[in-house]
């Protein structure tokens, strides 16, 4: 099996884009909720405002010509394509960093943090927090090969990426990630292959402290709520997921507007954005992300990734030096002291006043300096 690194270029045909400007002409719109909120999901007059700015206004060549101004690679690992970005630092003593996205995001998450985290000295900071800096898209996700065969769930995974920094050259490395990203990179702690030596988590899995209950702290009442209100109104979609994803996919690959309405959702969920995602993200870069998974027909084959790993969730202890950054629209938080009992050596540990799931993407700045705050002890 070839080892070969290749560079890549993303081109979309143009008959992908007039494909798609046909099936927005001819939408079947559902009729509207009954309700003048989104408890029934993304509103309809919303999705019409949408998608007359994605067949009027919106423009992929720029968010390609956006993606391609990143350094790109494929490599093949134990028989998959993988995609990824890789940017090298111009600083003689930057470190190798490995960040992970989840679903429903991409590497498209992490365009706003890959200048300060490569050339910190660019955007006012230290040449001594500079990394390089390499995000791939998971399998089955963006520009990377779709799974024939299960079993890639976030074991496999994590495996993967440690044989992907390895091929490139990094003997040493830290991990960041977020969504399933943490969970990949949480598993590259409990395999402690020797390579990487600390991570970042921005939704770290440490579950409640049964010992704690009769002395709850206001955050970690906040945080059993939070978890509650996932489980009762929004785990719909991790349970179709994660148990009939095909079914799911055939809806999502027909039709453009049900793609983004599925994935933009969860943008206006899981974002700290005051009731509307606009609020946080520009309408282009909701659509950036949606064409990311439009253009490589990735509805089934992102999705199977719950059903390969969600309802298996490993919880073995993690003795890698950890940093952990909680942001408060986060969909699962912890607390510093149930975090002690997963995370066994924690070097940074951080609470912020605003933010949610899309850390590098809502918080660009935060990101950066929790990245570099945690890791900063760590280069020796």
């Amino acid at each position: 099996m070839s080892d070969a690194v290749t560079p890549f270029t993303i081109r979309i045909q143009q008959a992908e884009l007039d494909d798609l400007a046909a099936r927005l002409d001819r939408v079947r719109w559902p009729d509207e909720e009954t309700t003048e909120d989104w408890s029934q999901g993304i509103p309809l007059a919303y999705v019409h405002e949408l998608v007359s700015y994605w067949r009027e206004q919106y423009d992929w060549r720029r968010a390609e010509a956006l993606l391609n101004s990143f350094d790109q690679f494929r490599t093949t690992v134990d028989g998959l394509g993988i995609h990824f970005l890789h940017v090298r630092s111009p600083h003689e003593q930057a470190r190798p960093l490995l960040m992970t996205h989840g679903w429903p995001g991409s590497v498209l998450e992490f365009h706003k943090v890959i200048g300060p985290l490569t050339d910190p000295v660019a955007y006012g900071g230290d040449a001594g927090d500079a990394f390089h800096v390499v995000c791939p898209s998971l399998p089955g996700y963006g520009f990377s090969d779709k799974p024939t065969q299960p079993g890639w769930g976030v074991e496999k995974i994590a495996e993967a990426w440690d044989t992907l920094m390895r091929r490139l050259g990094y003997e040493h490395y830290f991990a960041q990630g977020g969504d399933w990203g943490a969970m990949v990179t949480t598993m590259i702690g409990i395999q402690n292959k020797g390579a990487c030596e600390g991570i970042h988590l921005n939704m770290a899995i440490a579950p409640p402290d049964p010992e704690t209950m009769d002395d709850l702290s206001a955050a970690e009442q906040s945080a059993l709520a939070g978890m509650k209100h996932y489980q009762d109104w929004d785990s719909g979609y991790s349970k179709q997921q994660a148990t009939r994803p095909q079914t799911l996919g055939y809806g999502l690959a027909d039709s453009p507007v049900g793609q983004a309405a599925w994935i933009i959702e969860k943008f206006w969920s899981w974002m700290d954005c005051d009731g509307h995602p606009e609020n946080v993200l520009t309408r282009d870069e909701l659509l950036d992300n949606v064409m990311i998974y439009w253009l490589n027909n990735a509805a089934a084959s992102s999705a199977r990734l719950y059903w390969e790993s969600f309802g298996s969730v490993n919880l073995e202890p993690v003795s890698l030096p950890t940093g952990i950054t909680i942001f408060p629209k986060e969909i699962f938080r912890t607390s510093r002291r149930w975090a002690d009992k997963r995370f066994t050596h924690i070097v940074h540990f951080s609470e912020q006043e605003k933010g949610g799931h899309f850390a590098a993407f809502e918080r660009p700045e935060v990101f950066v300096d929790e990245v570099r705050a945690t890791f900063r002890t760590l280069r020796g």
